[in-house]
């Protein structure tokens, strides 16, 4: 029975034939889900607990800069030691080659950031380590910056966000942020509990309905169309802005699956005929050039719209941006780099790369 949790009542059961196939139990191997006894354990670990209101939270800036650590050191590091010694010439740019492979800028975007700063060092004549650091700043802000494209969200009431994302991505983690990140816009917000296969998942996402006093509608097994198909419904009877509809987590080789979530975008469109209005893939940054294959079966599946790359803190791949802006280009909406709940902010491509170089030693560069 579909309920909604934070508040009283209960919704109407959508139309069967509306409804979407419910996600089977025999797909567990295939999904790679965590057995529920596991899920339950880990449950008070995966929404982060809220700061206290007198704690003093550094700037997103720094928490960007701080975030991006990992991969500041890949990048700026390799950098720092190979201007430290010698001058700029055709070694030190094949040399330059590997740092940028290695901080996951994929063939295609290394071989264009060469070929550019390859034409600022002839034409500018340019001498420094930290001019030729500058150059390669400006360069990749150059690559990523068409990714950025912030949401809009008033063109519908209610705009409707299916988000998905493979297992372990920071799915529901992330809707619970989103959901923060819209409250604070002023926006209302209804989260569905679409994930009907993994019973943590909408144990998290109620959580995170309880922190941020957002109604959640979700059932506790069945039909993850209908959950949302229902979510939707209410959203507009009760005048909500913004709908974040969970789904479950599945792999681009798990082609069954892939038809799954493609009939359960096809149920929202029924539920709204111009919706759904957003299709968010969530991206681990830890992936790396796997990123890539993601987007592109997601979005021959359900025609991806945006994403969100979280856990930027915890690797040294954050160049992967570079090679999703040459090689898939969707608007990146936001980024992750913390577990707290502002952790997760529109993307801005000037911050991003200003937080990846600091100043070469003895130079004056960006920071």
């Amino acid at each position: 029975m579909f309920g909604f949790f934070k508040k009283s009542g209960k919704t109407p059961a959508a139309d069967e034939q509306q409804a979407d196939q419910a996600e089977r139990p025999a797909d567990a191997a295939d999904t790679g889900a965590t057995p529920p006894a596991v899920e339950s354990q880990q449950l008070a670990a995966a929404v982060p607990a809220p700061m206290p209101e007198t704690a003093a939270r550094p700037s997103w800036g720094d928490r960007l800069k701080a975030g991006l650590a990992r991969t500041r050191q890949q990048l700026g590091g390799g950098l720092a030691s190979l201007f430290g010694r010698r001058k700029i010439d055709e070694d030190l740019l094949e040399e330059l080659e590997s740092t940028l492979l290695m901080a996951d800028c994929g063939v295609e975007a290394t071989g264009f950031l060469l070929g550019e700063l390859r034409t600022r060092w002839k034409r500018d004549r340019l001498e420094t380590a930290d001019q030729l650091q500058e150059a390669l700043a400006e360069a990749l802000h150059g690559i990523i910056a068409p990714l950025e494209q912030p949401l809009d969200v008033s063109p519908h009431t209610p705009f409707i966000i299916m988000i998905a994302g493979v297992n372990g991505s920071g799915k529901t983690t992330s809707i619970g942020k989103l959901a923060k990140y819209f409250q604070a816009q002023g926006k209302s917000v209804l989260l569905a509990a679409g994930d009907t296969f993994r019973a943590a998942a909408r144990e998290q996402l109620m959580t995170w309905g309880e922190r941020n006093n957002v109604t959640v509608v979700a059932q506790e097994s069945g039909d993850a169309a209908a959950v949302i198909f229902d979510a939707i419904n209410a959203a507009r009877a009760r005048g909500i802005d913004v709908v974040l509809a969970d789904t479950a987590g599945r792999l681009p080789t798990q082609l069954h699956l892939m038809e799954e979530i493609a009939k359960v975008r096809r149920v929202i469109a029924k539920a709204a005929p111009d919706g759904p209005h957003e299709v968010l893939l969530v991206l681990d940054a830890n992936i790396g050039q796997n990123a890539l294959a993601q987007v592109k079966a997601f979005d021959a599946a359900i025609g991806v719209t945006g994403l969100v790359v979280t856990k930027l803190d915890g690797t040294a791949k954050g160049g992967v941006l570079a090679a999703i802006a040459r090689q898939c280009p969707k608007p990146l909406r936001f980024i992750g780099v913390g577990e707290g709940i502002d952790d997760l902010q529109p993307f801005h491509a000037r911050e991003f790369v200003d937080a990846l170089f600091e100043p070469l030693p003895g130079a004056g560069g960006r920071a």
